[in-house]
């Protein structure tokens, strides 16, 4: 995992997750975690892909850190991923982290053993959780 200093660059963090209190309750943890990070949220995986393909012909703004549900309508995380992989071909700067209540051990499995995916979180998102695994990393 790559290390960016929030304290001189602000860290850019989507999450992406069509529950909207799940949405609100990580934005909130991240805020408790880290008062300088630039949260965008994402309703649907579609609009995240497609903002994500346009930042990549472009200058503008990339995520640091992609916190991904899995089970979404529509497209769903793991179409997500298939598409990220796609367009980043394996070699990103992107960090993706899967958010989810993982009901499925499959897709915990899965999840963990999946190149592009760097971590997990299970729903909901708490600051200690987030301390814990992105303090050494993102601070």
């Amino acid at each position: 995992m790559k290390s960016k200093s929030v304290t001189n660059t602000q860290l850019v963090v989507w999450v992406i997750d069509d529950d909207f209190v799940s949405l609100f309750a990580t934005r909130y943890g991240i805020e408790q975690w880290n008062g300088n990070c630039k949260v965008i949220d994402f309703d649907s995986a579609e609009t995240a892909l497609k903002i994500f393909s346009d930042s990549l012909d472009s200058d503008e703004e990339k995520p640091d850190i992609i916190l991904l549900d899995l089970i979404m309508p529509g497209m769903d995380g793991w179409t997500f991923l298939a598409n990220f992989d796609k367009m980043t071909k394996g070699k990103s700067s992107t960090d993706v982290y899967i958010l989810s209540a993982f009901t499925n051990s499959k897709d915990r499995k899965k999840a963990k053993e999946h190149p592009s995916v760097k971590g997990h979180f299970d729903k909901p998102l708490s600051k200690p959780l987030l301390e814990e695994t992105f303090n050494a990393n993102y601070l």
